[in-house]
C-alpha cells in the first residue's frame, strides 16, 4: 500500500455517512473536507471522474475518485494523485461493498477499459502492434510471484509475434522493494543508450530487494547486463519522462499490484486468457 493510499485510509476511516443534493458535489465536498484534516496533505482536489452502475443494486453507484494533492513528508513535498472508488446510494457512501451471497468484494468489478492511446512503442517489447492480441503487463521486478510468473508468460508469447503484441509497463513497488526503482530506472536508460530487449534481463539480476544502496544496486545491474549506467544516468529527463508515463498509465487504470494484465483492453484477473489463443 502506498503512503497516500495509508493517508487517505486513516483519514477516511468512516462506513457511512449523509450525504444529499447534486450527487457528484456533495461526494466531492466531503471527500475534501474529511481529507482536509490531514496536515500532511495540502494544495487538495477531489473530482468524481466516472460512475458506473452497481450489479443487482438499483440505487447503488459506483463512484471513481480522484484525489491530487502535495503531500508532506518530513522535510520534502511531492505531488501524489490517487484514484478511490466509493460507493453511494445518494443519501449513504461507503468504502466497501461485499456481496453477502457470494462473499464479493463490489470494488473488484470496477475496472477502467484500457484506452488505445496507452499502447506507446516504447511499451511494445515484442510482437507486430497489428498482432490479433495485445497483451499489457505491469510489473515490479522484484516482486517474488512477478519473477516467475513475466518471464515465463513473455517467453510463451514471443514466439507468436503474429497471435501477441506485448505491451510492457514497470512497475515497480518503491515501499516494499527499493531496490526495484533502481532497476527500472536503469533499464530505461540502458534502453535509451540503444541496449535491446532488457525486460526479461532485468528479472535475472540478483539483488536483495530491500537493498537502497545505489551503488551496489547499479553494479549487480551493469554486471548482469553489460552496461554501464550511472546515478547521473537515472535522473535524465528523459528517463524520469518514461517512469512517469507508465505510472500514469497505472494510476489511471487503478492498477495496485503486481503483476496486473490487461488482454485486448480488459483486465484479465485470471492471468491465463493469452493461453487460451489457439
Amino acid at each position: 500500500m502506498s503512503l497516500m493510499l495509508k493517508l487517505l485510509a486513516i483519514t477516511l476511516l468512516l462506513s457511512s455517512v449523509s450525504v444529499a443534493g447534486n450527487i457528484d458535489e456533495k461526494v466531492e465536498k466531503f471527500l475534501s473536507k474529511a481529507l482536509s484534516g490531514n496536515k500532511s496533505l495540502s494544495n487538495l482536489k477531489v473530482k468524481v471522474i466516472d460512475r458506473f452502475d452497481v450489479k443487482n443494486l438499483e440505487d447503488w453507484d459506483a463512484m471513481v475518485v480522484q484525489v491530487e494533492a502535495t503531500l508532506k513528508e518530513k522535510s520534502k513535498s511531492r505531488q501524489v494523485r490517487q484514484k478511490m472508488i466509493w460507493f453511494t446510494d445518494g443519501n449513504v457512501i461507503t468504502k466497501e461493498l461485499v456481496d453477502m451471497n457470494t462473499g464479493k468484494d463490489l470494488r473488484d468489478m470496477i475496472n477502467p477499459s484500457f484506452k488505445p492511446e496507452y499502447y506507446k512503442k516504447h511499451n511494445l517489447i515484442y510482437g507486430n502492434e497489428n498482432a490479433k492480441h495485445k497483451v499489457a503487463i505491469f510489473s515490479d521486478p522484484l516482486c517474488p510471484f512477478c519473477r516467475k510468473f513475466v518471464p515465463a508468460s513473455i517467453e510463451y508469447m514471443k514466439k507468436r509475434p503474429k497471435d501477441f503484441a506485448i505491451y510492457y509497463y514497470h512497475f515497480p513497488l518503491e515501499n516494499i522493494h527499493p531496490a526495484a526503482m533502481v532497476l527500472v530506472k536503469a533499464t530505461i536508460a540502458a534502453e535509451l543508450k540503444g541496449k535491446k530487449n532488457l525486460t526479461l534481463k532485468l528479472y535475472k539480476v540478483k539483488v536483495a530487494s530491500r537493498e537502497k544502496d545505489i551503488k551496489k544496486i547499479l553494479k549487480l545491474f551493469n554486471k548482469a547486463m553489460k552496461t554501464d549506467i550511472t546515478e547521473k544516468d537515472l535522473k535524465s529527463k528523459d528517463v524520469l519522462k518514461q517512469l512517469e508515463y507508465d505510472m500514469f498509465v497505472a494510476n489511471e487504470l487503478m492498477v495496485g499490484g503486481t503483476p496486473t494484465m490487461f488482454f485486448d483492453g480488459k483486465i484479465d484477473k485470471s492471468k491465463q486468457k493469452f493461453k487460451q489463443v489457439k
